[in-house]
């Protein structure tokens, strides 16, 4: 699930041209169209502007926050309002100090380097990175024991922008480096609507007030989800619907039934996990690892995936023993709930 593009469609599978125009249109090309994260939005728009005057590439960005919120469409927008070129990889992608060493060397003057789930890069890289963002320049060892000569290497300037999910596990020194950190919210329904009526247009499908407000209210605050449902939409739509390139709210609910999101946004494992919690557990507290294997799942998935939603929505607790089943998911299960709050005493 965490690995699947935007659309729902899994990486393996092919994609045609037409696919690939709509894919890049729905990400938004400047900072003026892109919607939601005002603060952000204000940070960067200054860093960039005081870049453009004096002349320099715009110092390294780190950008944090749950998946799906916009972070590497905002470092596309970075590139593209600097008129630099951009280089993409991933922090998983870059486990030896020489991958990275290999990805500083080849950059040109100026090229914006964005790196995806930076907390995951090897050790050795990140030590390597400290010294590339600062001076940019690279130490590199050759030989080995006793006869290991370190050979400097200078780098050409460079902006690196970093993406986290978990900006916690980031060591202080490469967080320091970074001259801006720029933190993604959760966005609310109203500018989620703005999101999807401006996919709407892209995807040539129209719909009323009505239905796009359903849309966002099931997307969990995040605009991944809500083109993704709008996707699903507009094929069901296009199927069942009595318009051509119309969608209705009765299109919809019933497309939105179909995939098993309910009223409030919770899919399938969502509900796996609550109703697990709840039934067989008896509402908690029960260890991650243990909750993961009764549900079938991996336990980063439950934790990265499923818990933040559930917990800002007041259905999932962490306590000192282990998770619990707020009330407000007893309710939301038709289930009367225990007394859960002294379970938090030891907090």
């Amino acid at each position: 699930m965490a690995d699947d593009f935007a659309d729902g469609r899994n990486p393996a599978e092919p994609i045609d041209e037409a696919e690939l125009a709509i894919e890049g249109a729905l990400r938004p090309g400047s900072l003026g169209e892109f919607v939601g994260q005002p603060k952000v939005r204000g940070q960067l728009q200054l860093l960039l502007d005081a870049a453009r005057i004096q002349n320099r590439p715009p110092d390294h960005i780190l950008l944090a926050g749950p998946p799906g919120l916009g972070k590497t469409t905002l470092a596309m927008i970075v590139a593209h309002e600097s008129e630099r070129p951009l280089r993409l990889s991933s922090g998983p992608a870059i486990q030896h100090a020489g991958d990275l060493a290999a990805l500083l060397s080849s950059l040109v003057p100026g090229e914006v380097l964005f790196i995806d789930e930076i907390h995951r890069m090897a050790r050795s890289a990140e030590e390597m990175l400290y010294l590339a963002m600062e001076d940019f320049r690279i130490d590199i060892m050759v030989g080995k024991g006793a006869g290991a000569t370190s050979i400097p290497l200078d780098l050409a300037p460079f902006t690196l922008v970093g993406a986290t999910t978990r900006s916690g596990l980031l060591p202080n020194p490469l967080r320091d480096r970074f001259g801006f950190t720029g933190h993604l919210e959760f966005y609310e329904d109203s500018d989620l609507e703005k999101v999807i009526e401006r996919s709407s247009r892209v995807l040539d499908v129209t719909m009323p007030e009505d239905a796009r407000h359903e849309i966002a209210r099931r997307s969990r605050g995040t605009p991944r989800i809500a083109n993704r449902l709008l996707r699903r939409v507009r094929d069901y739509a296009l199927v069942h619907g009595q318009h051509q390139g119309a969608a209705t709210i009765e299109d919809v609910n019933a497309a939105l039934e179909l995939y098993d999101v309910d009223p409030i946004g919770l899919d399938r494992l969502d509900r796996a996990v609550l109703d697990t919690l709840v039934r067989r557990f008896r509402g908690g507290p029960v260890g991650l690892s243990t909750l993961a294997v009764a549900v079938g799942e991996e336990a980063e998935t439950v934790e990265s995936v499923v818990e933040p939603y559930l917990v800002r929505i007041g259905f999932l607790g962490r306590t000192p023993r282990g998770r619990v089943a707020m009330p407000e998911a007893y309710r939301h299960l038709g289930m009367p709930h225990p007394e859960v709050a002294a379970l938090f005493d030891d907090l």
